[in-house]
C-alpha cells in the first residue's frame, strides 16, 4: 500500500520486503512503497511486531530490501559506494540513547563522528554549537552525559546526529524511555527542527505524540494499512482498535462525549481543541 506525500521526495521505499529468516514465508516488511516529503513529518504508528522499526532501518541503510527499493533523494541505499551520503543525509536515533552516546563529556560526544570524518576544527566547533543550542543542551556541553536525565541524554544523542547536518531525522521510539517531561522535550526539539525544515520519519507508541505529525501512518503485518492525516486517521477509533492501538486521550474524550450527546468535531484530537471546541458547545 502507498503511502505518499506530494512534496519533493526525501525518502522512497518503493514495494519493498523484507525478512530476517529467508527460510520463513514471513515478510517484516511485505510490499511497503511510501515517500516522505521534503520538511514533512511523518509518525508510524503500529503494535509491536508490525515491521515499523524493521521498515525505519532502511531508510538509513542498517538494513537492505530483499526485493523492492529504498531511495535517500535519489541515491539507492543498495549502492556501498554511497553509504556514507545516505546516512549524512539521513541519520538516525534509536531508543535507548545511552546505546548512542560514547564520549564522557557531552559536547565531545555531539563531536564524536565530525572527528571521525576529520571535519575541519573551526568547521565542527561551529556544527557542534549549532546543534547543542538546537537541541537545547547547550548549557550542559561540559557535563558528563551520564549525569544527564533521559530526555537531556536523548538529546544529546540527537545533536550528534544533527551535527552531521543531515536533510532527514529518523527516530525509532525515541522517547519510548523517556518520562512524560523527557518526552516534552525531545519533541520541542523535533518542532524545532522541522520548522528549519529537516524531514521528521518518527517511530511512536505514543498517540500524542503521532498528533503533532503531518501525515500519519499505520502498519499491521508488514504493510501499510492506513493513511493520512491526523485527524482523519485518529477519528477513525475502532478501527485503530482493530490493530491493538488507541487513540489520543482528546480524542478518547471526544468519543465519549458524543456517546454522551455532546457531539465534539472528529478533528479533535489535541487538549487544545478539545477545549476549544467544548468551550465553542458550551458559551
Amino acid at each position: 500500500m502507498k503511502g505518499d506525500s506530494p512534496m519533493d521526495p526525501m525518502l522512497r521505499a518503493q514495494e519493498v520486503r523484507f525478512r530476517y529468516d529467508p527460510e520463513t514465508p514471513d515478510y517484516a516488511v511485505d510490499g511497503v512503497s511510501l515517500t516522505v516529503g521534503k520538511g514533512e513529518f511523518v509518525a508510524v504508528l503500529g503494535a509491536n511486531g508490525c515491521g515499523k522499526s524493521t521498515l525505519a532501518k532502511h531508510f538509513n541503510a542498517i538494513l537492505l530490501p530483499e526485493s523492492g527499493a529504498v531511495f535517500v533523494e535519489d541515491i539507492d541505499t543498495r549502492d556501498e559506494s554511497r553509504l556514507y551520503d545516505v546516512r549524512q543525509k539521513a541519520g538516525m536515533v534509536f531508543q535507548n540513547p545511552d546505546n548512542q552516546i560514547v564520549a564522557t563529556i557531552v559536547e565531545e560526544d555531539v563531536a564524536f563522528a565530525l572527528e571521525n570524518l576529520g571535519v575541519p576544527t573551526a568547521e565542527m566547533r561551529t556544527r557542534v554549537d549549532d546543534a547543542m543550542k538546537m537541541t537545547g543542551i547547550y548549557d550542559y556541553r561540559e557535563k558528563a552525559p551520564h549525569k544527564l536525565s533521559g530526555g537531556q541524554k536523548q538529546r544529546v544523542a540527537i545533536a550528534g546526529v544533527i551535527a552531521m547536518r543531515p536533510d532527514c531525522l529518523i527516530l525509532d521510539e525515541a522517547t519510548a524511555m523517556l518520562d512524560p517531561r523527557g518526552r516534552k522535550a525531545v519533541m520541542d526539539t523535533i518542532r524545532q527542527l522541522r520548522a528549519a525544515g529537516i524531514s521528521i520519519v518518527s517511530i511512536t507508541h505514543y498517540m500524542e505524540e503521532a498528533a503533532q505529525a503531518d501525515r500519519v501512518l499505520v502498519m499491521s503485518h508488514g504493510r501499510i494499512v492506513m493513511e493520512g492525516t491526523p485527524e482523519q486517521v485518529f477519528s477513525q477509533t475502532r478501527r485503530l482498535q482493530s490493530y491493538h492501538l488507541d487513540v489520543p486521550q482528546a480524542a478518547e474524550l471526544r468519543d465519549e462525549l458524543a456517546a454522551a450527546g455532546l457531539p465534539l468535531p472528529e478533528e479533535v484530537i489535541t487538549p487544545e481543541a478539545c477545549a476549544q471546541a467544548l468551550y465553542d458547545l458550551l458559551k
